[in-house]
């Protein structure tokens, strides 16, 4: 059975979010909520996890689960703000302890569980979470991170930002963690899957000669297509590719108050005496 899946796309940070749900139950999670952060006047909302939230009630749906591929760095998750509101448990791979390792000590976030409790549910490869009458299947696919999840809940493949549209590519390997190698074989397990699986990515950055954003694309269409990775790509071949694109890119925007925010599980720091809220600027000297 196939589930229902519903994009919302955030232009803001070239994010999609997915609102899955069981037909028959409606039972329903959301994948990779953002939480609308503009830096240069530091404001917050909650307009586009709150738009998710009036889908789920006009349609009745149930939800059980907000479910991270990885702890992002291009977008502040609305995780937290969304289990507050319903109820729903929070569940982000295992490894994620490794990723607030790094970076906890860099925000001195003296407050982030050193045990990942931030989070209601840490995923390993192989676990099974339900979805109605569907199961929602867990891959393990690091490379991007040392944590990031592939969820595939009957033909659909929720891949993060491990994939993205087949005129893309893939995604960079720099940050702390992170491995070419170790990203190559990921992405075969995910090409590995039925071809005609739908493939949803976690992002789209528009190429040369395209105009229109997507985030849909197959198994099948990866294999053949992907400008990274398609079939007779090797190993070999893909690292120093990744490797030499990933020399060429400049930080996300949003990497240093995504961060702090997400090893929080989308929390935000506590208050100050006064009851103001601070993000922190670590500032390196060169």
């Amino acid at each position: 059975m196939a589930p229902k899946v519903q994009a919302f796309f955030d232009s803001a940070t070239s994010t999609a979010t997915y609102l899955v749900s069981d037909p028959a139950t409606r039972i329903a999670v959301i994948i990779d909520p953002v939480l609308d952060f503009e830096p240069k006047g530091a404001k917050l909302s909650t307009v586009s996890a709150d738009a998710l939230l009036a889908a789920v009630r006009e349609q009745t749906l149930e939800l059980t689960y907000v479910l991270e591929t990885h702890a992002h760095a291009d977008h502040l998750s609305a995780g937290d703000h969304i289990r507050r509101q319903t109820g729903a448990k929070l569940a982000i791979g295992a490894r994620i302890v490794e990723v607030q390792k790094i970076f906890a000590p860099l925000f001195e976030a003296d407050d982030v569980r050193p045990d990942g409790g931030d989070f209601d549910r840490l995923l390993k490869q192989g676990d099974v979470l339900p979805l109605g009458a569907l199961a929602i299947h867990v891959l393990h696919t690091p490379g991007h991170t040392p944590a990031d999840l592939t969820y595939v809940i009957g033909d659909a493949t929720f891949v993060g930002d491990t994939l993205f549209m087949p005129d893309y590519g893939t995604a960079r390997t720099d940050f702390p963690g992170g491995d070419a190698a170790t990203l190559y074989r990921s992405i075969r397990k995910i090409l590995a899957l039925p071809p005609n699986f739908r493939v949803f990515v976690g992002h789209d950055y528009l190429p040369a000669g395209r105009t229109e954003f997507r985030w849909e694309t197959t198994v099948a269409d990866q294999r053949a297509h992907n400008v990274h990775v398609r079939e007779g790509v090797d190993e070999a071949t893909f690292v120093a590719l990744r490797e030499a694109r990933d020399r060429e890119l400049a930080p996300p925007t949003l990497i240093l108050p995504s961060l702090q925010v997400n090893i929080r599980a989308g929390a935000l720091p506590k208050p100050s005496a006064k009851g103001r809220i601070f993000l922190r600027l670590p500032v390196t000297m060169t």
